[in-house]
Formats: structure tokens, C-alpha cells, sequence
């Protein structure tokens, strides 16, 4: 089967961009061909629709992707399949995803989304991402995950918590500051790092979440880190940590929690979307509660998203935007897990005998390439 993979490529140190570039690896491990190309418009993409024609086009996205991924494929008569983020919502493009043969989302919370707003998901099939658990494992190296505390400013008798994310605070970051406000007065020795990359999205949360931790009394305790990681680095990161912990708002999968459990980490989340879905709660790590959902009445669409004038959306009923983990439960699984050595450990290696049983990229690519074939009638 020859394949088209539509993603950002080159390789960029983005989720998305990861997710493609590993199911392009995943196919080439199976024998068959695996092109990549960037999703945008391009020579190179059109030589590949036009003249190579490829047996199907995978595209990595989210809806607001359909011109680029499913409606540019179709000009050229190649069978487009995508496999689908949900960022809340799918203001668009219903038509288009109704037309499709098949359509891969990452996880069944964001196929829920897509019924949720209007679409027929009688072709979807949730899918989640795999990880290269080759890379993404525990390093055995103290001496440089004392070397990299260090260098961020964790002192040697501390625990480091971790949340790496676009911005922190869509994965759960200020949640954390109130529960870690009220672990600090049982237990002491704990710095919680918070990296982000450089944005404006980050900047603009980096303002709230300073006057947070300064009003909760923890501003000395909190590390800020703006930078962009190469993947080998970011398996450097998470085994320097102690606790991985993204109570996410808004999350359709959840990949560097995944990657996190693959380094025997154990995880703090929500048990809520992507997230719910893979992690085992007491076995691979800890699910806090919903304890609030924010619903919106309407909401802006732009013409970046297919429309011809910016409006505002007005919903029949209110729809889930986002959720909030609960912070006592937060509070709870953070300080049984700075506490007891022992738990961390075993909660670690479960977690990553789940990522290598359920959540290997190359099982991950076997199961897509198998169910294109049957609904694509593909040999």
C-alpha cells in the first residue's frame, strides 16, 4: 500500500508533528510506503496527489485542517483519511467529514465532540497515539537527572512535580498551584516545574499564573522554563522528574502523559477525555475528578475556520468547553506520591508495562493500516 503522510514535516518539536512522523515510521515498519509531505500547499504536495497518486493520504490535524488535508487530496482523486484532534468544538466542515470513508480520531472523547457537534461518526474510529517506547524509557542515569534539577534550580533534598505543555495552564497548571498550595503544609521539599514553549498563549497565561503563586504563598517553590526540546531531551526531562502531573483543561489525548509512563513516571491527571482513556487510575497513575465544567452559549468563528465573515456562533444548548480537575483529589494523589518512594516506583513500572502492551507506535500504525484496508477495500 503506498501511502501519503500529511503532517508538519520537516519534524517539529509539536505534538502533531511527532504523531505524523511516527505513523510514517509505523508503515515503513509493516513494508509498506510511507511518503511525508508538510499538509500545506505546496509543489512537493501536489507532485505527490498529481503523479505519485498514492492508495490513501493520512492527515495529522485538527478539523480546521479539511481544506489542506481532505478537501486538497480529493482534487486529485486520492482517497483522504484523517486522523483528528478536537480543540472543544468542530464549528465546520460537517459536509466534508459526512462524505468520508473513513476518519481516525484521538480518542473516543474527541469522536464524542464530533457527534456531539453535528457530525455523522458512523466512519470514525477512535485511535489513540502511540509512542516510541525505544526512546521514551527509563534512562538509568542519575547523574544527569541530578545535573539537569540542578541546572533548572531543584535542590537535591526536593522533589521535582513536572507539567510541560504550549502553555501550562490548559494542562492543568493552576489547579496544581492550589492543591500544592495546601501540600505545603504537610510537606515541605517539593519545586514544581512548569515548562511551556514560547507564545503568546503562554505569555499572556505566564501573567495569571504568577499573581496565582504569588497569592498562594508558593511563588519561590513554582520554576518557569520558556524553550523548545528536541524529543531526545524531553526523555532527559522526564526522567529528572519525580511526578508528572497535567490535570489537562482541555485535552484530546494526552501524549507526553503517555511518554511520561513510558519513563516510569507516575502520573497526575484528569478523568476526563484523552487522558481518562489512558491511564489506568491507582494502577499507572491518578485521576482527579471533574469538579467544574465551563459551558459557553456561543462562541466566535472566523474565516480561518471556513466561514466568510467573523460571527459569533449561537449554540441551541450550552457546550463543554473545557473542565477543571478537582483540587482536593489533587492534593490527595500529590502528597501520597511525594510521601512513599515505594508507590512511585510501582506505579511507574505498571505504567509503562501499559504504554508498551496498549500504546507502542508500531502496534499504533498495524491497527490503522489493517482498518484501512478493510473499510478502503485496499490490498
Amino acid at each position: 500500500m503506498k501511502c501519503l503522510i500529511l503532517y508538519a514535516y520537516p519534524i517539529e518539536a509539536d505534538g502533531q508533528s511527532l504523531q505524523g512522523d511516527l505513523l510514517r515510521r509505523g508503515i515503513l515498519n509493516y513494508d509498506h510506503e510511507a511518503i511525508p509531505c508538510h499538509f500545506k500547499e505546496s509543489m512537493q504536495k501536489i507532485h505527490y496527489l498529481k503523479n505519485v497518486k498514492p492508495d490513501v493520504s493520512y492527515g495529522i490535524g485538527f478539523w480546521g485542517n479539511v481544506p489542506e488535508i481532505v478537501q486538497e487530496p480529493l482534487k486529485y482523486g486520492v482517497r483522504p483519511v484523517p486522523w483528528f484532534n478536537s480543540d472543544g468544538w468542530v464549528a465546520n466542515y460537517q459536509d466534508e467529514f459526512n462524505k468520508l470513508d473513513l476518519m481516525f480520531t484521538t480518542s473516543q472523547w474527541v469522536k464524542d465532540i464530533y457527534k456531539r457537534d453535528g457530525t455523522d461518526v458512523s466512519k470514525i474510529v477512535p485511535m489513540h497515539i502511540g509512542v516510541d517506547v525505544d526512546l521514551f524509557k527509563k534512562t538509568n542515569n542519575p547523574e544527569s537527572n541530578l545535573a539537569i534539577r540542578r541546572m533548572i534550580g531543584v535542590q537535591d533534598h526536593e522533589k521535582m512535580i513536572l507539567t510541560i505543555g504550549g502553555d501550562v495552564t490548559s494542562k492543568g497548571a493552576q489547579e496544581m498551584f492550589k492543591a500544592l498550595s495546601q501540600v505545603d503544609e504537610e510537606f515541605k521539599d517539593w519545586k514544581y516545574v512548569c515548562k511551556s514553549w514560547t507564545s503568546e498563549c503562554a505569555g499572556n497565561w505566564r501573567e495569571q499564573e504568577i499573581a496565582l503563586a504569588e497569592e498562594l504563598g508558593i511563588s519561590d517553590k513554582i520554576i518557569f522554563i520558556e524553550d523548545e526540546f528536541s524529543p531526545e531531551f524531553m526523555v532527559d526531562l522526564l526522567n529528572a522528574c519525580d511526578i508528572y502531573a497535567a490535570p489537562s483543561r482541555i485535552e484530546g489525548f494526552g501524549m507526553i502523559q503517555v511518554e511520561a509512563m513510558a519513563c516510569e513516571k507516575p502520573v497526575i491527571s484528569i478523568d476526563k477525555m484523552g487522558p481518562g482513556e489512558t491511564i489506568i487510575h491507582n494502577k499507572t497513575g491518578f485521576l482527579a475528578k471533574v469538579s467544574e465544567e465551563i459551558k459557553l452559549d456561543s462562541e466566535w468563528a472566523y474565516p480561518s475556520m471556513g466561514f466568510k465573515t467573523k460571527h459569533v456562533v449561537k449554540f441551541d444548548s450550552p457546550k463543554t468547553f473545557a473542565y477543571r480537575a478537582d483540587i482536593e483529589d489533587l492534593r490527595k494523589f500529590t502528597l501520597m506520591l511525594l510521601t512513599d518512594d515505594e508507590l512511585c516506583e510501582k506505579i511507574g513500572k505498571q505504567g509503562r508495562e501499559h504504554v508498551l502492551k496498549n500504546l507502542d507506535y508500531r502496534d499504533i500504525s498495524k491497527k490503522m493500516i489493517d482498518i484501512t484496508k478493510e473499510r478502503l477495500d485496499l490490498k
